[in-house]
């Protein structure tokens, strides 16, 4: 497995020591999600400083941005880093995208994805290429471009396309034009083989592909720490979190997967109210532990052996300084996944 790391801080020196310090430990790559903070601008400054690991966003939401700011921004960092850059995408839901970026939810999710990834394609082929511009769909189209927009050729001209995925839909869409798919926290073993597997074979298929080839980042949550009092404390901040996604009706698939369906609108009901606490109360030990791998450092390399070996090829882990874990620890621990 390959083990990946969030990107912490907002200045400058923090983002190049978080960056340097991930490198450092052995991880695989970074990533930055796009919460408070845009989340191309933190891997800018990481492709300046460092080398080997790989720079990804998980995710940026999509439709606030056109497919050719998008692509300009990601051809840019491809660049700029070499050839590292990974271009995570997620949709969001309808509420965010027209109340918090002003963006019109103007059809279904997944169709306008599948445009959004084959424009993308699109405009890379011409800025590689110098392809005429003919891309024309529903919901994006791509057919004017000259010399002065062009972005001109680089090295490494595959960027690779990640995107989060939770729905079948969007499952077969990873399977059939993305390099990768990135699960959800909010996600079991059991909701993965039943659900997000088969459609992601499904996906494959149809595209003539091996689902072997795509990039499966998961694992849910993890939550460790340097003892157990730690373990302890982040298992109740991970609780809060699994009743929060739980709470969300786009999620309700998971849950109903175990026959938790009416914890989901239970869920849904109390945060309407805003009775975060009680939420958190609703999520038990055994609930909790179908969403998260727990222990202290040395017990989590063979607990994710045990439930995702031969289903995720890389993992995540929250940057070590959040788990007040020192750096050999924090380097033991990344090493002992890359060796599942």
């Amino acid at each position: 497995m390959r083990v990946e790391t969030g990107i912490v801080g907002r200045t400058f020196q923090e983002i190049k020591e978080s960056a340097q310090r991930a490198e450092a430990l052995g991880f695989d790559g970074v990533i930055t999600a796009e919460t408070g903070h845009d989340p191309f601008f933190p891997l800018l400054v990481a492709a300046e400083h460092t080398q080997r690991i790989y720079l990804g966003t998980s995710v940026a939401i999509a439709f606030p941005r056109s497919p050719f700011v998008t692509a300009q921004i990601a051809w840019d960092l491809q660049y700029l880093s070499n050839g590292r850059f990974r271009l995570g995408l997620g949709t969001q839901v309808k509420g965010h995208n027209e109340r918090r970026y002003s963006t019109p939810w103007v059809g279904p999710p997944g169709p306008r994805l599948r445009e959004y990834i084959k424009c993308l394609r699109a405009i890379f082929d011409t800025f590689q290429n110098n392809a005429p511009p003919r891309y024309q769909g529903k919901y994006y189209q791509f057919t004017l471009i000259n010399p002065f927009f062009n972005a001109g050729p680089i090295e490494h001209p595959h960027v690779p396309i990640y995107i989060s995925a939770v729905g079948p839909y969007m499952c077969r869409l990873a399977g059939e034009l993305c390099d990768g798919v990135r699960l959800h926290g909010f996600n079991t073993l059991k909701y993965t083989r039943e659900v997000i597997l088969p459609n992601l074979e499904a996906g494959a298929k149809k595209a003539g592909r091996d689902v072997k080839e795509i990039d499966v980042v998961g694992g849910g949550f993890v939550i460790t720490g340097r003892n157990r009092e730690e373990v302890e404390r982040l298992k109740e901040a991970t609780r809060s979190q699994v009743a929060f996604y739980g709470s969300t009706r786009t999620y309700l698939g998971v849950l109903e997967a175990h026959g938790w369906g009416e914890l989901g609108l239970r869920l849904h009901q109390l945060s309407l109210e805003g009775k975060w606490q009680e939420m958190a109360r609703l999520i038990t030990d055994d609930i909790l532990k179908e969403f998260a791998i727990i222990g202290t450092p040395d017990e989590i390399a063979p607990q994710l052996k045990e439930r995702w070996g031969g289903v995720v090829t890389t993992v995540s882990l929250a940057f070590p300084g959040r788990l007040g874990m020192d750096d050999d620890v924090a380097r033991a621990l990344v090493r002992s996944i890359q060796e599942l």
